[in-house]
């Protein structure tokens, strides 16, 4: 640090304060009784202010510059304007000691020996406080910390809470003023001692910023900025500038620096880490080397060693420490010794303060540098100011001079293997030496520093005029823009010092590496681009070291690249030359063809005689034009080769059309087809498949497998049919579902049979077409999925409480197993199935209007069809109620329609049954009223309503515990499908040795009886078989050889059936009589009709009977049987 002196003044009186605007463009100052202003740019005394009438003790400026306060002995403050006018004035009790002004608020702080004011430009009034001691100071500042200097002659530092920091540091002097300097880094301190140091923050004496001939009284740093005006007794004014010099030391990748003035930071370059050493005095000089690092003091040396050889270690300790005070100009360090440079002496010490060697110059020292060397035999470099240039070991006492120019030296450098040498002389001139023979290699203008790169022996870098440049060997000179000084070249970064900061900067070798690439110096080339260059640099390099045809460095830079491919080339070209291929111009060839270069691969390849690979390598690039020019004598085969690869090539660039007629061309039928088939070209795949031959199976089933993906199934059958794959075009027929088709060859080949109606009923089952399904697999043979069908129909109908469709599913179930059973293994199985299912389906079939009654609002059914079938199912329903029917509702049913019928004794034991079970909440409270009122009613049952046995004219109860039989002769009863009324007919069995087909022509063979007349009549049609018996009067009285046969003895509890004979078959009348014609394995059931008045008609395809009238009305209603939807249409069995 050193103080310049910008102006001096002198004033009349003592300069008891100073304060700058702002801006820093005006100085105030406090001195006798005025107040004088002065332009800081030149010293220029502006203009005295008078206002005051006695001396001015302070004065202070606000921070926006708008306005400044001074305050003096006379007890008045004036505030002042910018413009130095006079605005304002008050005054307090006693002399102004001090004023401030708060830099937020702009408010005023004034103060006097007993108390102190505010002002604020808003309010214009003084608010004042009583002190109870004397105010000497006040001032605003922006420090965390507060530094007190005192006449006991020491200076302390506190925190804002009152807590000392550190300990007292001595003066010797009596302190008059105080402050801080570049936003509190320094202090400055004057008073007795006559002049104004420099301080650190911690109290460290730097320095004196300026030496006068009286007490300093006042000093002030310039705002924002290096500039210090100091205030004295004797009214002298000086104004000085600070100058802070860089103290730096660099080795290699290692820079050490001077930190707030006390601190030393070692920096590696590299890794840029950083380390700080306190040495809380002022650092002079700094130097570095290796593992040593040399710092002195104003009263020692300091030397530092690292802890570790490690090259990244940034831990220092002390290794020596030389107490004694030094003037040098430079400072080095060795391994064992300092250097201390003077003017033109040079001293050699050890680390323990002993002056081992000195050397004297001729001329002034202008630059030295370590260059290297064994502990203890380092040798220097030394340039002098009259050009010469010399080398020194620092164990030998005799300086050798390496050359003599005409120039100073200003910065030296030499290479790393020791055999050049880069000067830059005062005429910023870089000139490179070949230190051996003394001669001038080169020279280059515009330099003020140079460094050799330091892993490269033929590059250097200069730095001069905002440029750095770079050469390489003799090639020229490589420039782009820098600022700052070069100070180390390392590989591929440069270090620059710029202001007092140095940076490492990573720059590409690009250009030098061009250069030797230009002069095919491939292995120097590889060098450069080793120490740093792009990926594209590298890849430039390996293909031109590989046209070179040196395998070695354009391997090293695909490796840097990690380009595999050529890599394998290089491999394959070194594999064949150790099997002993010397040929370069069919190495050359494959790194041309390699890069794209092909036409001059050709060319090469039949230079060596290897026509065969320029056709390869044409055919594999889809050349095909050239590939024909190196075709032989006409070979098929290479021919073929040829046209399909250059089919293959129009398919990949989507010239699918000229790719189907190559291939046509060349044989590939399947590549053709597979084209045609991937582009939906039926035409040209019909056209393929009608020139192909029958025998030629593989393309011509994969054009029928296009053909049926395309929605050609005509044409594929066509297909199917030319190869004689029948059993392909039945997959055909079936998969899209031309099912006339598929019938009609499975007429022709009955073989097919099971691949034609097994997928055709799955597809009607898929389309909810499950009956149709069922029937469909009852007709291919597959009697299991036609059962399983059924059941599942049958199930989701319960569940779903469809009870009507679930009743017409169990009758085909039932038929279904009938038919089964006519197998001979399964019969016993299936006949037990079959009467479960006729059962389940009865039962379903009157459940359905149970059902309808209590879930629809409104019913179609009368009220005595309710209650016959209510009684219907109490009696059919076994111990375990089938799934969906429920009792509470056939119960709830009977009741209501009981007590509607006067069936009171019956509603009431319906009532009664409800009772005992879990009754819905919808209904109980129906049930409940109905319980109640039931008994308002007579204990009996209306006699119209008991069923009467046709067989023995017995009346049975409503409810009978045998179930649907008489009590008396144990004849079950025959219910209506519809009304459930019981029918007037009585079932009988044919003698034994009688056969059904005799029995209906017993019956055919029918004899009128005289005395009845032929009212009788017998409508038959296809849909039904109807016995209408109009009987006269007359005939009433004949004897009946049938009625004789139903006598039966009171009282039994067998059932005993009615066996007729011939004799009595042949007195029936057909029209009396209905059969039952079941398929085997079951026999036929015949039934009389005991009224022939009333009419009665039998469905022929369930059997199921019902009222003549009923049956008509229900099938105009719903155009089929109510019980098997048999059409009135279809014809009957």
């Amino acid at each position: 640090m050193r103080a310049v002196l910008t102006w001096r003044d002198k004033a009349e009186h003592c300069i008891n304060d100073i304060a700058f605007k702002p801006d820093g463009t005006q100085l105030i100052l406090a001195a006798g009784s005025r107040l004088l202003v002065y332009d800081t740019s030149d010293g220029t005394l502006l203009q005295p202010l008078k206002g005051h009438k006695d001396t001015v003790y302070c004065v202070a400026y606000a921070k926006d510059g708008k306005r400044f306060a001074s305050g003096s002995a006379d007890k008045s403050v004036i505030i002042w304007t910018s413009k130095l006018e006079g605005i304002l004035k008050y005054t307090h009790n006693d002399a102004i000691q001090c004023v401030s002004y708060n830099p937020i608020t702009h408010q005023l702080a004034s103060c006097s020996s007993s108390d102190f004011g505010l002002w604020s430009p808003e309010q214009k009034s003084v608010s004042k406080h009583k002190s109870s001691s004397k105010i000497i100071c006040c001032r605003e500042e922006r420090n965390d910390i507060l530094a007190v200097a005192d006449w006991g002659q020491k200076v302390s530092f506190y925190q804002l809470s009152g807590k000392q920091i550190g300990k007292d540091r001595a003066l010797n002097f009596d302190p008059c003023c105080i402050s801080y300097f570049t936003k509190g880094e320094y202090i400055l301190l004057g008073g007795s001692d006559k002049q104004v140091s420099l301080f650190t923050k911690d109290g460290v004496r730097l320095g004196t910023v300026g030496e006068q001939n009286s007490w300093v009284w006042t000093c002030q740093a310039k705002p924002d900025s290096n500039y210090v005006v100091v205030g004295c007794q004797d009214g002298t004014i000086s104004f000085y500038q600070l100058i802070f010099s860089t103290v730096h030391g660099l080795y290699k990748d290692r820079y050490a620096y001077r930190d707030s003035m006390t601190d030393v930071i070692v920096q590696h370059l590299i890794t840029e880490q950083k380390v700080r050493i306190k040495c809380k005095e002022l650092v002079k000089k700094i130097a570095i080397y290796r593992n040593r690092l040399a710092i002195q003091l104003p009263e020692k040396i300091l030397i530092y060693e690292l802890y570790s050889e490690d090259l990244s270690d940034m831990h220092y300790r002390v290794k020596e420490k030389i107490i004694k005070k030094f003037e040098c100009n430079l400072l080095v360090v060795c391994a064992n010794h300092i250097i201390l440079c003077q003017e033109k002496r040079l001293q050699c010490l050890s680390f323990s303060g002993v002056k081992e060697r000195e050397w004297q110059m001729e001329s002034l020292i202008r630059y030295i540098k370590v260059i290297g060397g064994p502990p203890g035999r380092e040798g220097l470099l030394v340039g002098l100011k009259n050009g010469q240039i010399l080398k020194i070991f620092v164990d030998n006492l005799f300086a050798i001079v390496l050359l003599k120019q005409a120039t100073a030296v200003r910065c030296l450098d030499m290479s790393a293997s020791r055999k050049k040498l880069a000067v830059v002389d005062e005429n910023d001139t870089c000139l490179v030496y070949d230190i051996d023979t003394k001669e001038l290699l080169f020279q280059e203008p515009n330099a003020n520093s140079v460094a050799w790169n330091t892993q490269c022996e033929d590059m250097l870098c200069f730095s001069g005029g905002g440029y750095l440049n770079i050469k390489a060997s003799t090639f020229p000179v490589h420039r782009q823009k820098l600022q700052g000084f070069v100070v180390g070249y390392n590989g591929s970064k440069i270090f620059c010092l710029h202001v007092f900061s140095i940076s490492a900067v990573e720059v590409p070798q690009s250009a030098p590496m061009y250069q030797y690439l230009d002069r095919k110096l491939f292995k120097e080339a590889y060098q450069i681009a080793c120490l740093g260059v792009t990926d594209t640099d590298w890849r430039e390099l390996a293909m031109e070291a590989l046209e070179g045809l040196d395998f070695e460095t354009a391997k090293k830079a695909f490796i840097r690249v990690q380009d595999l491919r050529y890599l394998e080339l290089i491999s394959s070209i070194e594999e064949r030359k150790k099997r002993g291929e010397t040929n370069n111009d069919l190495f050359l060839a494959d790194v041309f063809s390699y890069q794209g270069k092909f036409h001059e691969a050709a060319k090469l390849y039949k230079r060596s005689g290897h026509e065969n690979l320029a056709l390869e390598m044409y055919t594999d690039l889809c050349m095909f034009e050239y590939a024909k020019d190196f075709l032989g004598s006409g070979d098929p085969k290479e021919t073929k080769m040829l046209i399909t690869k250059q089919a293959d090539w129009a398919r990949n660039i989507k010239e699918p059309k000229a790719a189907v007629e190559m291939y046509i061309s060349a044989g590939e039928h399947v590549k053709a087809i597979e084209i045609c088939g991937d582009h939906g070209w039926v035409d040209m795949l019909i056209d393929i498949a009608r020139k192909l031959d029958k025998a030629e199976r593989e393309p011509l089933l994969l054009c029928a497998t296009y053909l049926k993906k395309l929605d050609s199934p005509g044409y594929a059958a066509e297909t199917y049919l030319k190869m004689g794959d029948l059993k392909s075009l039945v997959q055909l027929h079936v998969e899209t579902q031309r099912w006339d088709e598929a019938f009609a060859l499975g007429e022709k080949h009955p073989e097919f049979k099971d691949d034609i109606y097994m997928p055709y009923a799955q597809w009607l089952a898929e389309n909810d077409r499950f009956e149709e399904a069922q029937k469909a697999f009852h007709k291919a043979g597959r009697q299991r999925e036609a059962v399983q069908v059924l059941e599942q129909l049958t199930n989701n109908a319960v569940a779903e409480s469809r009870f009507n469709d679930a009743a017409y599913y169990y009758w085909m179930l039932s038929m279904q197993c009938l038919d089964i059973a006519q197998d001979p293994a399964q019969k016993d199985t299936m006949l037990g199935k079959f009467y479960h299912f006729q059962r389940l389906a009865e039962l379903y079939h009157g459940y359905h209007a149970i059902h309808r009654h209590t879930e629809d609002p409104f019913s179609v059914h009368r009220p005595e069809t309710l209650f016959n079938i209510s009684r219907f199912l109490l009696h059919s329903l076994p111990k375990d109620t089938p799934s969906g029917i429920s009792k509470v509702k056939i119960l709830f049913t009977l009741a209501k329609q009981s007590k509607a019928l006067g069936a009171y004794r019956l509603a009431r034991h319906a009532y009664d049954k409800l009772r005992g079970l879990y009754i819905p909440a919808r209904f109980q409270k129906s049930i409940e009223l109905g319980t109640l009122t039931i008994r308002a009613k007579p204990f009996h049952d209306s006699e119209e309503l008991v069923p009467l046995c046709y067989r023995c004219s017995t009346n049975n109860p409503l409810l009978n515990n045998l179930g649907n039989v008489c009590i008396n002769c144990r004849q079950p009863f025959i219910f209506s499908a519809s009304s459930y009324d019981v029918l007037h007919l009585v079932e009988f069995y044919l003698e034994e040795g009688i056969t059904d087909e005799e029995a209906i022509s017993l019956i055919d063979l029918e004899v009128l009886r005289p005395k009845r007349d032929d009212r009788q009549l017998e409508i038959a049609n296809n849909s039904s078989q109807i016995l209408r018996l109009v009987e006269t009067k007359d005939s009433i009285g004949d004897e009946d050889p049938f009625t004789a046969k139903l006598s039966f003895e009171q009282g039994g509890s067998e059932f005993v059936p009615v066996v007729v004979s011939r004799l009595v078959l042949r007195s029936m009348s057909r029209r009396d009589v209905l059969i039952k014609r079941w398929p085997p394995p079951l026999r036929w059931q015949y039934f009389r009709s005991l009224l022939p008045d009333a009419s009665i008609t039998m469905c022929p395809s369930c059997f199921q009977m019902f009222h003549s009238e009923d049956y008509e009305l229900l099938v105009l209603q719903h155009g089929c049987c109510p019980y098997c939807r048999r059409c009135k249409d279809d014809p009957g069995p």
